[in-house]
């Protein structure tokens, strides 16, 4: 599993923002639902090994208290595929920053952050190695505005939702982007991961 490597002279770490999207751009429908959006295997594996490259994520209070109110322990269970198991033992694993002003404390390799998003993500970018991860619609999107992520990473689920949580926020200008790769998985889905022009 990677950690979060401190560099003694510069670096840069790379942030990604990436997640299951519905056709016509939600990441949940209008009730909060992603149910249309159930990965297949092949998928699941995708996400597994991505997480597992991640040397540090980035969460907001709702989605951290989701995560963790099922992936601690969802190994436990003697029946669970080995896809979940392997993704609960990266997610406890996976050093994670979690934004919030009311949570009290934080566990599984996280750390509890009150300050402003923007300047905490611009900082632990500069001083991290690696991968970085944005999780969450809400949280990404001042750091998507303030022109902070390197790579997006959609895939885009074969479903429309006709509305609800949108992955891009509203945005002040366009973000000029280029093609970096595409991938079709069983079930319809399309990988695009696209990097910011510079």
């Amino acid at each position: 599993m990677s950690s979060a490597r401190r560099c003694s002279l510069f670096c840069v770490g790379r942030l990604i923002y990436g997640m299951n999207v519905s056709l016509d751009g939600y990441i949940a429908d209008a009730r909060g639902d992603i149910d249309w959006s159930d990965p297949s295997e092949e998928l699941h594996q995708y996400w597994n090994d991505f997480e597992r490259e991640t040397a540090l994520a980035f969460y907001g209070r709702r989605l951290y208290e989701l995560m963790s109110a099922y992936w601690p322990t969802a190994d436990q269970d003697p029946d669970v595929p080995p896809l979940i198991a392997d993704f609960a033992q990266i997610w406890r694993d996976m050093p994670k920053v979690v934004f919030s002003r009311t949570l009290e404390s934080v566990d599984w390799n996280s750390r509890l952050e009150r300050g402003d998003p923007v300047e905490v993500v611009r900082k632990l970018k500069a001083e991290t190695d690696g991968q970085l991860e944005v999780a969450g619609a809400t949280l990404a999107a001042p750091i998507v505005r303030a022109g902070l992520v390197d790579e997006y990473r959609l895939v885009i689920g074969p479903t429309a939702v006709g509305g609800g949580i949108p992955f891009f926020p509203t945005l002040p200008s366009w973000i000029s982007l280029r093609l970096m790769e595409s991938r079709t998985f069983p079930g319809g889905a399309i990988l695009v991961r696209y990097e910011a022009a510079t």
